[in-house]
């Protein structure tokens, strides 16, 4: 299971039925390839948002059935229309990567997780649509789980987004409250505000995910045990932040082959 910025769900996991593999691998295709133009090479920030544009251009024959030329997007065009796909929730995955080319600081935790709310959540409504699950209880959880899989990436990735792309998701006004300013990630400053700071965010984004989590045993089969392991992933991820006294700089908590067994044995 990946737990990246783009990557919030397990990709065509061997967990999934073996006829959803093949549109969730077009759906980490096209969030994928699009949050590589906004964060990957040396392009300048107007260039990286025209392609994302392209991008939105594209979506826009696939709404309304053009011809495409580019094989992704034909590829989207026929899982949009197989599955009854909502192409708004591809524009919102659009709009977070480019908001992360021009966005560099969150005033407050509202505005990171509207972010959330853009990139993670429409991967976990497009999963529900293929899965035919779209109750509003459902979508709740959905929303719930991948907010706090990003808030996981946000957290973990803390040192790397500030040092590679000058970002800072921490929430600004929480940030100050803690006694924590910029220089903590440029010296990269593990003290007791940063700990306190980032036991805070690690306990919400644990209430998040737990929050959303009984959607793992509503969903059927393999189907629910996909979600109940991506759940106890994240989880994971959480506890190796408190097991390194919230060090993310020297430290960034990663799940590797050992996790697995205790993450399966949790989801079963």
């Amino acid at each position: 299971m990946a737990i990246g910025h783009y990557e919030n769900f397990p990709v065509a996991s061997l967990l999934l039925p073996a006829e959803l593999r093949a549109p969730v691998e077009v759906i980490y295709r096209f969030a994928r390839s699009a949050d590589d133009i906004a964060d990957e090479g040396a392009d300048p920030p107007d260039i990286r948002l025209e392609k994302l544009n392209r991008y939105r251009a594209s979506l826009g024959l696939v709404e309304r059935g053009e011809a495409l030329e580019e094989a992704l997007f034909r590829d989207l065009a026929r899982i949009v229309r197989e599955h009854a796909l909502e192409p708004q929730l591809f524009r919102d995955l659009l709009d977070a990567f480019a908001q992360d080319i021009v966005k560099k600081r969150y005033a407050s935790f509202t505005e990171v997780l509207d972010y959330c709310r853009r990139s993670a959540n429409p991967v976990g409504r497009l999963l529900l649509q293929l899965f035919k699950r779209t109750t509003e209880r459902d979508l709740i959880a959905s929303d719930a789980i991948c907010s706090a899989l990003q808030l996981v990436n946000l957290w973990q990735d803390a040192d790397i987004d500030y040092s590679r792309g000058n970002r800072i998701y921490l929430p600004q006004d929480e940030m100050a409250r803690h006694g924590v300013t910029e220089r903590h990630l440029e010296e990269k400053r593990c003290d007791a505000a940063w700990q306190a700071l980032m036991e805070f965010q690690v306990k919400r984004a644990r209430q998040l995910m737990l929050s959303g989590a009984p959607l793992g045993r509503r969903l059927p089969g393999r189907i629910g045990m996909e979600v109940r392991a991506t759940v106890q992933g994240g989880l994971r991820i959480l506890d190796k932040i408190e097991a390194a006294g919230y060090d993310v700089f020297r430290r960034r908590p990663v799940l590797t082959l050992f996790d697995w067994p205790l993450l399966l044995l949790k989801a079963v």
